[in-house]
């Protein structure tokens, strides 16, 4: 099933062409709505596998990874459902980096986003095999925040800012360490 009607085109648009890397990253409820507004139905859609035939092309499949892995964190911020992509996401970012995808892609910050499934994984195996291919297909700062993922994996087996949105009990060590300045991310 190829892209019907251009939607994967509309996907990378929006986010390599009308947002800034500055709004991809930041805590900001406005974006979070108006990622919501344009694309929860289409990220509803990617998470349950409707979309998976997009994972056939290079271009189709990055705007499904963007819908599977980025978007449902601005949408579903906080809750259980931003997490939940994360699977498929992370299937297709190894599928990405295997099939020569990654390396073909030109533009750093579309790589970057190839790579973003591998550091949200709580995979700590998965987590260390990433870190070269942040460090060669990515920028400095970007591989730093990959390692820092995985050290927070390395340290305590998933991302302790998680445990409220899973429904999982934070060790007294986890609620300490979210006290501290940049552990959540």
């Amino acid at each position: 099933m190829p892209d019907q009607g251009g939607q994967a085109s509309e996907v990378l648009e929006f986010w390599f062409g009308e947002t800034s890397p500055r709004q991809w990253f930041a805590k900001d409820p406005a974006f979070d709505a108006l990622v919501a507004e344009r694309f929860s139905a289409m990220a509803q859609a990617a998470i349950s596998g409707a979309l998976r035939p997009w994972g056939e092309a290079p271009a189709n499949a990055l705007a499904l990874v963007l819908l599977l892995d980025q978007f449902p964190r601005q949408i579903w911020r906080d809750t259980a459902m931003a997490f939940a992509g994360d699977p498929l996401a992370l299937a297709l970012s190894l599928r990405a980096v295997e099939l020569g995808w990654l390396p073909a892609e030109p533009e750093q910050r579309r790589r970057q986003f190839w790579l973003m499934p591998l550091m949200h994984t709580e995979a700590l195996l998965v987590q260390e095999e990433a870190l070269p291919l942040f460090e060669r297909f990515t920028d400095p700062r970007t591989a730093d925040f990959a390692r820092r993922h995985r050290d927070v994996i390395a340290r305590f087996g998933r991302f302790p800012h998680r445990n409220a949105a899973l429904g999982r009990v934070s060790s007294a060590d986890e609620l300490a360490f979210l006290q501290t300045p940049g552990s959540r991310f």
